[in-house]
């Protein structure tokens, strides 16, 4: 921060960011302003880079991302100042004050719709905000996004507080880890036969973030194989590192090779549940071919419209299957997530999958390097790096 304000990472339009400054924010009744730590460089932000911004499709409130924007959404910072009034409190009710670590939640519901009210997951709410996609720069007081010093934080928007042996860097991935929300529904579904069990297989086909958390959480779920799936050999070491025990390269076999090779390795079925995790819609129609019947997908790499397949139903019933659509994380999964990394720091290579901590003027060109540049999970200091 400098005297003339805050310095933000602003995309003006798809292609297109700039380093900029806005005025400095002071906080209304209810409101707070975070000093950001790190923000992660997620899924979506390269969706909306690419002016893939349809998001919500389907839904009351299907929509272009708001540019100009300053995005960030998996964000983890320090209370630097509260409005008036009561101050916001942690997921246990405790008051939270100037100085704590805390995780905010990416999105703000209205509480009042139909969907808030019978307890439905936040993207279903009718008058969403979600920070770093819907709320535009354009708009006093614009930091409502990660990639700047500063992030306004709204009133109501839910707050969760670090515990104090979790780093920083390590508290950022919170928000991805309750993506994988879809593998504790799919435990609903086990006395129907399917969904997940104890020693269960379990294939991600994508193995970037968002699949090597769902590789996590089906270890620590205690699932009895895991498979991996993935266009770039370095992906697939992460993969190996979190518990993928059947790693198959996508470019050096064809869909068939590889859906041999899937059911080769569980018993000739199919693995009992597949996660489509890479963000493309063809994965999605593999991972219905691919489980088993009786068997359960997980679609959660799907948030913006990047196009569409064709799938025969026949597939999904005369197999039998279950899909489980998500939408983004569940609330209910924040405070937990974040037990799960500060318990399993050392156990599991959560650490070793964040591969660059960069500053916001380089934003721009890692969002222009695709996975075979060696990235996985990225993180953006626009303050320094806390945590070296």
């Amino acid at each position: 921060m400098t005297g003339s304000g805050v310095r933000a990472a602003e995309m003006v339009r798809p292609g297109s960011l700039r380093v900029t400054s806005f005025p400095m924010p002071h906080p209304g009744p209810g409101a707070a302003v975070l000093r950001i730590l790190y923000a992660g460089i997620c899924g979506t932000d390269r969706h909306t880079w690419r002016g893939e911004s349809v998001q919500y499709a389907g839904t009351a409130h299907e929509r272009q991302a708001a540019y100009p924007l300053v995005c960030g959404h998996e964000n983890v910072g320090m209370i630097a100042a509260l409005g008036p009034g009561d101050p916001p409190a942690d997921e246990t009710g405790r008051p939270l004050r100037v100085g704590d670590r805390v995780v905010p939640a990416p999105n703000l519901t209205c509480g009042r719709c139909r969907y808030c009210l019978d307890g439905h997951p936040y993207y279903l709410c009718t008058s969403l905000h979600d920070y770093g996609n819907s709320l535009s720069s354009a708009q006093p007081p614009h930091l409502f996004g990660g990639w700047a010093e500063l992030m306004y934080l709204l009133p109501g928007t839910r707050l969760f507080r670090v515990p104090g042996e979790l780093p920083s860097e390590l508290a950022a991935l919170t928000e991805l880890l309750a993506v994988t929300n879809g593998l504790d529904t799919a435990r609903l579904l086990a006395a129907s036969g399917g969904g997940f069990t104890f020693g269960a297989s379990v294939a991600v086909l994508g193995a970037g973030p968002l699949g090597l958390m769902h590789l996590a959480k089906a270890e620590l779920l205690g699932a009895g194989r895991l498979l991996a799936v993935d266009p770039v050999p370095a992906r697939l070491e992460h993969a190996r590192r979190f518990g993928a025990e059947v790693t198959l390269e996508a470019g050096a076999l064809d869909r068939g090779a590889r859906l041999a090779a899937l059911r080769a390795a569980t018993g000739g079925l199919g693995p009992d549940l597949v996660a489509s995790c890479s963000g493309t819609p063809e994965t999605f129609s593999e991972a219905v071919e691919a489980v088993r019947p009786g068997g359960t997908v997980i679609e959660a790499g799907a948030f913006c419209a990047a196009g569409t397949v064709q799938l025969d139903p026949n597939l999904v019933c005369t197999k039998g299957i279950a899909v489980l659509g998500v939408g983004g994380e569940v609330l209910q999964q924040y405070a937990p997530a974040l037990r799960m990394l500060a318990r399993h720091r050392d156990r599991l290579p959560f650490g070793r999958m964040i591969t660059h901590r960069i500053a916001l003027e380089q934003v721009a060109a890692m969002l222009d390097e695709g996975p075979s540049g060696g990235a996985v999970k990225v993180l953006v200091a626009p303050n320094g790096h806390p945590d070296r």
